[in-house]
């Protein structure tokens, strides 16, 4: 799982990614303008939003994100507590809401909250797929009930494909989510992962489960 963080107070912004680092994948934005660059990528699974940012701000941000068709669910975090603040929120297309100062278990439990409502993760915290089922980086990885050892990035490779069951997603967008904007190799890197994930998930008669949309990139979908 991946999520976004924008915030502007420096030291919200590195407690915020220190308590969602333990769980998730987390890249961070202090400017409304490198956060909505960030967040057009459509690569993350929660966007937590802070209201009030250089730049531009979070109402801002999510009208140009629901505008574009990216519907990542939002959590907006804000210091204002009115009434009007929140219903603008909302009505502009965010999913929650939670008011400075927060404790972090709240804000976990409002994570959990939007993935499952999205339908990231199961009421029990797992990933499904048929007999695929992933229940984190920490556990193993079970297919039709046997596990099977994959290497961290296999493993979000597979985590990303079975989120999007059913869609095409771009080669460049699986290389942003699961390498980074950051990484030193390429985008020829996700061909190279494919062809792994087949070869471990073929024994189990998964292996065509992967299907190669051609000169765009690859859904994972029933024959």
């Amino acid at each position: 799982m991946k999520i976004l963080v924008v915030e502007d107070h420096e030291e919200v912004l590195t407690s915020i990614v220190e308590l969602l680092s333990a769980d998730f994948t987390v890249d961070s934005a202090s400017d409304g303008d490198e956060g909505l660059f960030l967040a057009m990528q459509n690569i993350y699974d929660v966007i937590v939003l802070d209201v009030m940012l250089p730049h531009k701000n979070g109402f801002d941000i999510v009208k140009d994100l629901r505008e574009e068709g990216i519907l990542t669910p939002v959590l907006f975090l804000t210091a204002k507590d009115s009434l009007e603040d929140r219903v603008e929120g909302l009505n502009l297309g965010a999913d929650d809401y939670l008011v400075k100062p927060f404790q972090g278990p709240e804000l976990l439990a409002r994570i959990y909250a939007l993935l499952r409502r999205s339908g990231k993760i199961s009421i029990d915290s797992s990933l499904k797929y048929e007999g695929i089922v992933l229940k984190g980086k920490e556990h193993p990885v079970e297919v039709n009930g046997e596990t099977i050892h994959l290497t961290i990035k296999q493993f979000e490779l597979l985590e990303y494909l079975i989120q999007n069951q059913g869609k095409i997603l771009m080669k460049e967008q699986i290389f942003d989510r699961v390498w980074g904007f950051d990484s030193d190799t390429t985008v020829a890197i996700v061909e190279v992962y494919v062809h792994q994930l087949r070869k471990k998930l073929e024994p189990f008669n998964y292996g065509t489960a992967i299907k190669t949309v051609r000169g765009i990139g690859y859904i994972m979908k029933e024959d």
